[in-house]
C-alpha cells in the first residue's frame, strides 16, 4: 500500500483539535467498555463466622454496671442424725441450715467510633450509597465478633475465660483406641461413641445423677466434625457416624437430646495445644453470660476541624458464667 496516496480520516477532538482514526477507535472502545459494563450493586462483605447465639444464652438488660452477681445456697443439717429418721424415744432431730453466698462476675465495656467525613458522605450519596450505613454494619460485625471471642476464649489476661478454656472445669485426655491412637480419625464409631458417652456420663455423675446436669451440648473442632458427618458407620450402612452418635448416646436413652456442632475455637484449645471436645448443659440455669447494655449509639457530634460526624457506639459484655461447673467437661486429644 502506498502511504503517500492513503486517505487519512479525521474526527473532531476536544478543544477544537482533530484526532486520527486510531485515536478515535481507542477512545470509542473506552467509552463502550464503560457503557457495556454490568455493575453488581451489592457490597461484598468479608467472610466471617459468628456462632455464640447457637452455643450460649445471653441475658440482656441491667444498665451500666461494674459487675454482675449470682446468689448460691448450700443446705446442711446439724447433729449426727443426717437422715432425719427418729423413733419414739429419739431426741436427736436434725436442724436444717442454709448457707448463702454471692459470686461476682466481671463486666467489660465495648466501644467503637464511627467517623463519617462530610465530603466522602456527599460523594457516596451521588451513587446511591450511605457511608454511615456501611460503617454501621462494620461496627456491628466487630461487636458480634467481640462477643464470639468473649464467649469461647474470653480474655485470659483479665482473668476472664470462655466456654473452651475455663480452668475450673475438669479436663481429661482421650483414651487410645484399638489402633493405639486417641484421635477420632483412627477410631471406630463405637470408640468415638464411648468417648462422648464417658464425657456425658461424667457430668451426670458429678451432678448427683440429676438429668438437668447431664451435658446436652457438645462442641468439636471442624476437622473432627467433618470426619463424623462424612464417614459412614460401615461400608454396608447408609448412616453417618454423626447420626449413629445422636441415636445411641446415653443422653438419648435418658430423654436428653444431644446436640453436636463444629466450633473452630476447639481447635488447639486443649492441653499441649491438642484439639478439645467440650460438653456442657446449654441452658440459662447452668451456663450463661450477661449483656447489660446491648450495642447502642450513645452520642454524636460534628467535628468541624475534620469536617466529619463522629458517633460513639458502646455496649457492656459480661463473662461466661458456669453456674454449676460439674455440668461441663473437657476431653483433649480427639
Amino acid at each position: 500500500m502506498n502511504l503517500a496516496n492513503a486517505k487519512i480520516y479525521t474526527v473532531p477532538g476536544f478543544g477544537g483539535g482533530m484526532l486520527t482514526n486510531d485515536a478515535a477507535i481507542a477512545g470509542g472502545m473506552t467509552f463502550l467498555n464503560g457503557e457495556l459494563e454490568k455493575r453488581d450493586p451489592r457490597l461484598l462483605e468479608p467472610l466471617q463466622s459468628v456462632t455464640w447465639m447457637r452455643d450460649i444464652v445471653a441475658k440482656t438488660g441491667g444498665g451500666w454496671v461494674e459487675f454482675t452477681s449470682n446468689m448460691f445456697v448450700d443446705y446442711a443439717t446439724t447433729g449426727s442424725n443426717e437422715n432425719g429418721i427418729i423413733g419414739g424415744a429419739t431426741n436427736d432431730i436434725p436442724i436444717m441450715q442454709a448457707n448463702m453466698s454471692k459470686e461476682p462476675f466481671k463486666v467489660v465495656t465495648f466501644a467503637n467510633i464511627l467517623k463519617v467525613p462530610f465530603v466522602d458522605q456527599q460523594k457516596m450519596l451521588r451513587i446511591g450509597r450511605s457511608l454511615d450505613e456501611i460503617l454501621d454494619k462494620g461496627i456491628r460485625l466487630n461487636y458480634n465478633k467481640s462477643i464470639d471471642n468473649l464467649t469461647y476464649n474470653g480474655l485470659p489476661n483479665m482473668g476472664i475465660y470462655g466456654l473452651v478454656n475455663n480452668p475450673n472445669l475438669v479436663a481429661s485426655m482421650a483414651p487410645n483406641g484399638a489402633d493405639g491412637k486417641p484421635e477420632w480419625l483412627y477410631k471406630t464409631p463405637d470408640e468415638i461413641l464411648s468417648d462422648i458417652n464417658s464425657l456425658i456420663t461424667a457430668t451426670w455423675e458429678a451432678s448427683e445423677y440429676d438429668l438437668t446436669g447431664m451435658a446436652n451440648h457438645v462442641l468439636v473442632p471442624p476437622v473432627q466434625y467433618t470426619h463424623i458427618t462424612s464417614t459412614k458407620v460401615s461400608m454396608a450402612a447408609d448412616k453417618s457416624i454423626l447420626q449413629y452418635l445422636l441415636d445411641n448416646n446415653i443422653g438419648k436413652n435418658q430423654g436428653v437430646d444431644l446436640f453436636i456442632a463444629p466450633s473452630r475455637w476447639c481447635t488447639g484449645a486443649g492441653t499441649g495445644k491438642k484439639d478439645r471436645m467440650v460438653a456442657y448443659v446449654n441452658d440459662e440455669d447452668r451456663v450463661n453470660f450477661d449483656l447489660p447494655v446491648p450495642l447502642s449509639r450513645v452520642m454524636t457530634q460534628a467535628e468541624v476541624t475534620q469536617m466529619a460526624y463522629l458517633t460513639a457506639y458502646a455496649a457492656q459484655l459480661g463473662q461466661v458464667k458456669f453456674l454449676y461447673t460439674q455440668c461441663a467437661r473437657y476431653m483433649d486429644g480427639i
